[in-house]
């Protein structure tokens, strides 16, 4: 697959549309870049799916966003993160073009998550 060397849109991939609250939050914090969305509704939801079959349907949207332009991808869907994306990131990226870069969401959730003030300051004894 020949792929486009040019810099595109930041790509973000999501089985349906959570991930629109992923590209909002992006475009508050780096609104000078440009985005593109991917959202697969026609076979979501993801969750139930096999290890296989998430990984399969991951892989063909992140090169769908790799062939349109987009040299980064952001998996908004926490299923794909958790089960697709250390794959991809090892597997394919190596092969494909290792200047691109695929991204979860579920690492940068939780740390945000954990530096959040009240929980920092107050955690329930049942922590």
């Amino acid at each position: 697959m020949i792929l486009p060397s040019n810099p595109g849109p930041i790509g973000i991939f999501d089985s349906g549309y959570g991930g629109l609250t992923i590209l909002h939050g992006l475009r508050q914090m780096l609104p000078q870049y440009d985005y593109m969305y991917l959202g697969d509704n026609a076979r979501a939801p993801y969750g139930s799916r096999s290890f296989e079959v998430v990984y399969k349907f991951t892989r063909q949207a992140v090169l769908k966003l790799f062939s349109m332009g987009c040299h980064l991808v952001i998996l908004g869907c926490n299923t794909a993160s958790a089960k697709a994306l250390r794959s991809i990131q090892q597997r394919d990226i190596p092969e494909l073009d290792p200047e691109r870069r695929v991204l979860g969401i579920i690492r940068p959730t939780a740390e945000a998550a954990a530096s959040f003030p009240p929980w920092k300051e107050k955690r329930p004894s049942s922590f």
